[in-house]
């Protein structure tokens, strides 16, 4: 029996979860991750409706409200930028301030969830999923401070800090278990496009049936192939350009005989090669006739960047 053929996550959640039909496999996949119910209410517009030209650009995929009227960020990142970390912080503070009207009290700022998805590798840590929250913890008596039952009718969130933006990053390349776990069935769906035939996880019911292959248009498989294939040629490119910016970096170091010159001539090589190889990259995407968007979306250079090619 040949095994069902999925949608690729990355693709699904740029163009299909979007529509209120698909609710459930996004609702599965924040259920698990979260550790709570999430019902989605509804789909907010994302930062690409900016206010003014030069405005930057957060890319967000999918940005939702759930039941309890928090604001959850889902993106998907198919390629490595420097200032990532920067552009995610930005991303849930400007969330924040979209949806507190000017002269409201401070009572109507919402919570917010990002969660990243990342198809590159980011860090050096050992674990494939990552939480970071805020804490407000007491320096000499290693506390962690909370609301006082007198304040928790004004204050509403408790401990301090639950009110802060909560972030999970996802290293998608990272995951390398056998999918035993709700979490892990999921990272075997988002990494491999698999989903066991038996699964009992939130979403991925959904997903076995709203998600195949098979049940796409003869235009939507050339254009989802098309996608698959670009993202090949792009982690050979990127590959490419992190081998020689290392090689490049070595050769550097070892002629200035001194360990500093070797530390800033990997750095360097590896910066200076994977950016002239996005631009080279870049440059046949647009002369095969890719739109702008898609190659942004591929290279992660911006639109400006691209159109001056």
């Amino acid at each position: 029996m040949v095994a069902e053929k999925y949608i690729h996550f990355d693709w699904a959640v740029k163009r299909m979860l979007r529509d209120k039909a698909n609710f459930g496999v996004l609702e599965g996949l924040l259920t698990v991750l979260l550790e709570e119910k999430i019902t989605i209410a509804e789909i907010l517009e994302s930062e690409s409706n900016q206010d003014s030209y030069d405005d930057k650009f957060n890319r967000v995929d999918i940005k939702a409200r759930n039941s309890k009227d928090e604001i959850i960020i889902v993106e998907v990142q198919l390629s490595r930028e420097v200032y990532f970390l920067e552009r995610i912080l930005y991303g849930v503070s400007k969330a924040i301030c979209e949806h507190v009207s000017l002269g409201s009290d401070y009572d109507k700022v919402k919570k917010v969830y990002s969660v990243n998805i990342l198809y590159f590798d980011m860090g050096t840590g050992k674990d494939y999923l990552y939480h970071g929250k805020t804490e407000f913890k007491g320096v000499f008596a290693d506390d962690v401070l909370k609301i006082s039952r007198k304040q928790q009718n004004t204050f509403r969130k408790w401990p301090a800090g639950s009110v802060f933006p909560e972030y999970y990053l996802i290293r998608v390349n990272q995951f390398n278990e056998l999918a035993k776990t709700p979490i892990e069935e999921w990272m075997e769906y988002i990494k491999n496009g698999v989903i066991k035939d038996d699964t009992q996880v939130p979403g991925l019911q959904e997903a076995r049936e709203k998600l195949k292959y098979i049940s796409m248009t003869a235009e939507e498989r050339l254009a989802y192939e098309r996608h698959l294939d670009n993202i090949r040629i792009q982690n050979d490119v990127i590959n490419t350009a992190k081998n020689d910016g290392l090689a490049e970096g070595r050769e550097e170091g070892r002629a200035e005989g001194r360990e500093e010159g070797r530390a800033e001539g990997r750095a360097e090589g590896r910066e200076e090669g994977r950016a002239e190889t996005n631009m080279k990259n870049a440059r046949g995407m647009k002369a095969k006739g890719m739109s702008v968007e898609d190659i942004a979306e591929i290279t992660g250079l911006s639109i400006e960047e691209i159109e001056k090619l």
